[in-house]
């Protein structure tokens, strides 16, 4: 052979690198493929629990612009910033009661700035980005004004309303996904109406406890309980319903 090099044996291909570990094949029927399952949703933020216990995830993170209205208490608006925050997402908050959000603000990002308060109509560009997504809080009552800024890409709006205003309407409309915690059986109503919702879920909504959300949207609905961790009770306290 030429410069000495040997021929491989016959059938045989030489590699470059170790050979990998030899492992018995690990195989299931198909009849217990059907008992496998993982508890998994949506890339996103763990935001409770469904009634058959399984996580509920919230993906706030998009390419394409998306809005949420929730209709309900502050304590499930700021677990869910801090839940965002925590996944490295910038929380932007707009609203004109900033001492409640002052705690979030300083012990979110352990040091690092990663929750802006703003007043009422005063959100910068916060210049969103594939790399450096936001959500944008509005905190800003039963009216809240039209937002100076707007969801885009990786730039999603969480606008958290108190009760079912006259502004409810049309941003249940214009929303990707709505939340609705206790309200009075009025307010049910007008919610089964706007969101097609079930005769079963407009009744359970003046009987929601603490803590408990159903996100829905036209098509779809699902009840969520939200567990504070040791860290968000210690800042929040207890879930509530009313601030």
């Amino acid at each position: 052979m030429r410069g000495g090099a040997e021929r491989a044996p016959a059938g045989r291909r030489r590699f470059f690198g170790l050979p990998a570990p030899r492992r018995e094949r690990h195989v299931v029927t198909a009849a217990e493929l059907d008992r496998l399952a993982v508890p998994l949703g949506d890339d996103g933020v763990v935001i409770g629990v469904d009634a058959e216990g399984r996580p509920a995830v919230l993906g706030v993170n998009r390419p394409i612009p998306y809005e949420v209205t929730l209709i309900g208490g502050l304590w499930t608006a700021q677990v869910l910033a801090l839940r965002t925050a925590a996944t490295g997402t910038r929380v932007a908050v707009e609203t004109g009661r900033g001492r409640a959000w002052a705690d979030l603000a300083r012990e979110a990002g352990a040091g690092q700035q990663c929750v802006s308060l703003h007043e009422v109509g005063r959100v910068p560009p916060q210049g969103a980005s594939a790399g450096g997504p936001v959500l944008v809080v509005r905190d800003c009552g039963m009216r809240p004004p039209r937002g100076r800024v707007a969801a885009g890409a990786w730039q999603s709006v969480l606008t958290l309303l108190p009760y079912l205003s006259p502004t409810a309407p049309r941003l249940l409309r214009s929303s990707a996904l709505v939340g609705v915690q206790r309200v009075s059986p009025d307010e049910a109503a007008r919610i089964g109406e706007l969101m097609r919702l079930p005769p079963s879920a407009v009744e359970a909504l003046p009987t929601l406890g603490d803590g408990v959300t159903l996100w829905c949207t036209p098509r779809d609905r699902k009840f969520v309980r939200t567990r504070g961790t040791e860290q968000e009770t210690a800042l929040f306290g207890a879930a509530r319903r009313v601030d």
